[in-house]
C-alpha cells in the first residue's frame, strides 16, 4: 500500500459530497472559504478522470428548478449511473429536496418521492444498502436540535421510509460516517452532543464507539472491538476496500488536533489497525473526501490549520465555520495504491529522481505518465508550489 501521486490545483472544496461512478469521481457543492454563501447559485460538479488525474467542471445549462443551489454538509450516493444528493444547507437555510444527477446525460431531476421525507438537515451520513439509501442523525434545521433518526430510501420504488430500531443507537450527532457492508450500516466518529441540543463546545464529546446497525431486524447495537482503536473524531472519511472499512483524517475540537492517520476495520475480526503506507501522505485534514475506484483510493480537497493564521488581524472572526480564516482550503488530489504495480513502483521512484535523470529515452507512453503523475491541475491555483 503506497501513497503514489499528489497534485494540486483541483477544486478547492471542503464539506463537499463526492461518488465514484465507474472509472470517474463526480464531486458535488461545497464551499471555500471567502465565497458566498446566501445566494442560491447552482451546485456546481466538477468530474476527475481517474486514469489521467485530471480535473474538468461541468458546465451544465438547465431550468434552475432542477438544480440543486450550491452547499455543504450534504450526502451524495451513486446508484448505477445515476447520483442522488440529498439534505445540506447554505448560510441560510437547509434542504431536504431530493435530486438527482445523470451521469450519462449530465443533467439535474427531481424525482417524485412518496412517503415521508425526512426533515431538512446537514451534517447528516448517507449509504447504499440493498437498493435502498439510509440517512442518519445529522442537525435538523426546523428544530434547531440533533436526532438519532434513520430513514430509507427505496430507489427502485423512490419511497422513503422511517426505520423503527431498537437495541442501542448512537448518541446524537453530526459529521460522521456510515458504511454498509453485507446489509449492516456500520456508524463512527461525529461530534456527539448527548442532549440532543447543541449550546457549546464544551456540551460535545468525541467517543470511539462503533455502532451497527443490522438492517434485516432493524436493531442497533454496539460492536466490541478490539486493537488499535482510533481516536474520536468528526468530518473524517471512510471507505471500503477488500470487504474493510478505512478512515482517514478527521478533527477532534476537545483535543484540538486534527488527523491524517489511516485506520482499518476488519469486520470479521472485529479489530481495528493502524495502517502505514509507503509514500508521503496527505497532511492532517478535516471534511475531504475519499473515493475507491478499483485498487485506489483518491482522496481531495477539505481543509487544515492555517500556519500563517494572525487571530489579531482576522476580520472575519466569528462568522461561521467556512469564514474561518485559522484553516487553509485544500485542492489537492492523493492517491492511495492498495495494490501498487511494480510498473507503478518504478514511477513513483522515476519521478522523485526526474531531476538526476535523462528521461528523454524513455517509451512516450511512460513519459505521458510520468507527465500525468506530476503536472497541477489548471482549475485552481496551486497553493504550495509551482509547476
Amino acid at each position: 500500500m503506497m501513497w503514489t501521486v499528489a497534485l494540486e490545483g483541483g477544486p478547492q472544496r471542503v464539506n463537499h459530497a463526492a461518488v465514484a461512478v465507474g472509472d470517474k469521481i463526480y464531486s458535488f457543492g461545497g464551499y471555500c472559504t471567502g465565497e458566498n454563501y446566501s445566494t442560491l447559485r447552482d451546485m456546481d460538479v466538477h468530474v476527475l478522470e481517474t486514469v489521467t488525474y485530471r480535473w474538468k467542471p461541468l458546465n451544465i445549462r438547465q431550468n434552475m428548478s432542477y438544480v440543486p443551489f450550491q452547499r455543504y454538509g450534504h450526502t451524495a450516493v451513486a446508484f448505477g449511473t445515476k447520483v442522488y444528493i440529498w439534505g445540506g444547507r447554505n448560510d441560510d437555510t437547509a434542504c431536504n429536496t431530493l435530486y438527482c444527477f445523470d451521469t450519462v446525460e449530465h443533467l439535474w431531476s427531481v424525482p417524485e418521492v412518496y412517503g415521508p421525507t425526512p426533515e431538512a438537515r446537514d451534517g447528516h451520513s448517507a449509504c447504499i444498502i440493498n437498493d435502498h439509501m439510509y440517512i442518519f442523525s445529522g442537525y435538523l434545521e426546523l428544530m434547531e436540535s440533533y436526532t438519532q433518526d434513520v430513514h430509507a430510501l427505496n430507489l427502485r420504488t423512490m419511497t422513503w421510509s422511517f426505520i423503527s430500531t431498537a437495541g442501542h443507537p448512537p448518541i446524537y450527532r453530526d459529521f460522521h460516517t456510515a458504511t454498509g457492508i453485507d446489509g449492516i450500516m456500520y456508524v463512527w466518529g461525529g461530534r456527539e452532543v448527548p442532549s440532543g441540543l447543541y449550546d457549546s463546545p464544551e456540551n460535545e464529546t468525541y467517543g470511539a464507539e462503533l455502532y451497527a446497525l443490522d438492517t434485516a431486524t432493524n436493531c442497533w447495537n454496539i460492536v466490541p472491538c478490539s486493537g488499535c482503536i482510533p481516536i474520536g473524531r468528526r468530518s473524517h472519511s471512510a471507505f471500503v476496500y477488500r470487504g474493510r472499512i478505512y478512515c482517514f483524517g478527521g478533527f477532534n475540537s476537545r483535543e484540538r488536533q486534527h488527523f491524517n492517520d489511516l485506520h482499518c476495520y476488519d469486520p470479521e475480526s472485529r479489530q481495528w489497525s493502524e495502517v502505514k503506507p509507503l509514500g508521503e501522505g496527505p497532511c492532517p485534514r478535516r471534511r475531504q473526501s475519499c473515493c475507491v475506484v478499483g485498487s485506489k483510493m483518491f482522496l481531495f480537497g477539505g481543509t487544515s490549520p492555517n500556519e500563517n493564521y494572525n487571530e489579531a488581524e482576522d476580520p472575519t472572526l466569528g462568522l461561521g465555520d467556512h469564514s474561518d480564516r485559522s484553516l487553509k482550503d485544500h485542492n489537492d488530489l492523493h492517491v492511495l495504491d492498495f495494490e501498487a504495480s511494480l510498473k507503478t513502483l518504478s514511477l513513483v521512484r522515476v519521478q522523485a529522481l526526474k531531476d538526476k535523470l535523462d528521461l528523454s529515452q524513455l517509451p512516450r507512453e511512460l513519459q505521458l505518465m510520468l507527465e500525468m503523475m506530476s503536472k497541477p491541475n489548471n482549475i485552481t491555483r496551486p497553493l504550495n508550489h509551482t509547476g
